[in-house]
């Protein structure tokens, strides 16, 4: 058994793999692989679709699901970090977490001899990208000589974005205040992994024959209050930028959408928008994910 923590980590038949499994569950439904076993899902940041989906998900597959929210529970508080998990060990047989650090998914899946899986954290989003890809995958049906383009704030859904295009060497393009860019170490890395990684300011470039847009929130939960947004304002995805696109271009967010800041409604609720598939996709992803670290 294993846990799925980055995209990074896996390879690109394991990740391929999930992503096929991910369809092939959404058609044909899963055994019940976790019958008979304690789910425990930890919730530092509030979620909607990401702790509904995977108590769909856990339900779905035959397990009892446990949740400590933030008002209940916070690893580091009462005890260390190590102590609190080694007693969880002893009581669970999968944790699912969503923490605001990074570091602390890490420490705990050091401490803990059984599956976590990284519901979110500052630094990546991995079930959200699978549930992109599982949605790109069912419009496209591969993902060949296709461009992504990516618009505004470079975040935790970015970061795992670039992983999964530098395994499947997908053209992925993100349109970013330099700002924003010059910022991040991680860039200049996974764009020597990937030499299809285009980063530019100049948004009717990147837009232009993108097979799918996407975008995201310009403040992230966990950002200070009073973030700057100005810089991000070019970057909206509205209809015209959606014009540059090719004809058959679809729009993805990952959700929750501030409608009039990083989208507009034209855009959201047009054909081209998938946003509620990507969010339906996110249970039969998580499920592919369940069996990946049951079965790994």
């Amino acid at each position: 058994m294993t846990s799925f923590l980055d995209i990074k980590d896996l390879s690109k038949k394991d990740l391929e793999r999930i992503i096929d499994d991910s369809i092939e569950i959404k058609k044909n439904g899963s055994d019940k692989i976790l019958n008979n076993k304690n789910v425990l899902m930890i919730f530092e940041k509030p979620s909607l679709r990401t702790r509904i989906s995977f108590e769909v998900c856990i339900n779905d597959l035959g397990g009892n699901s446990l949740i400590l929210n933030s008002n209940e529970f916070k690893f580091g508080e009462r005890e260390s970090i190590h102590d609190s998990t080694k007693v969880l060990d002893r009581y669970i047989d999968f944790i699912i977490i969503r923490s605001f650090e990074h570091s602390i998914l890490k420490e705990v899946a050091s401490n803990f001899s059984k599956p976590i899986i990284n519901a979110l954290t500052n630094h990546s989003h991995p079930c959200q990208v699978i549930a992109d890809l599982v949605t790109f995958k069912e419009k496209f049906g591969n993902f060949k000589n296709k461009k992504v383009s990516w618009f505004g704030d470079f975040n935790n859904v970015t970061q795992s974005w670039l992983e999964a295009a530098a395994i499947l060497d997908i053209n992925f393009s993100i349109a970013c205040p330099s700002v924003v860019s010059e910022s991040k170490n991680t860039i200049k890395l996974l764009k020597n992994q990937n030499n299809k990684l285009i980063i530019s300011e100049n948004i009717n470039d990147i837009a232009k024959n993108s097979d799918c847009i996407m975008t995201d929130t310009w403040v992230s939960m966990g950002d200070q209050k009073d973030k700057s947004v100005d810089h991000f304002k070019p970057f909206q995805v509205n209809s015209d930028l959606m014009l540059l696109a090719n004809k058959n271009a679809i729009f993805m967010h990952c959700l929750p959408a501030y409608r009039g800041m990083e989208v507009t409604d034209e855009v959201i609720d047009s054909r081209s928008s998938v946003v509620f598939d990507q969010a339906e996709n996110r249970v039969h992803a998580q499920k592919s994910i369940i069996k990946y670290c049951c079965k790994s």
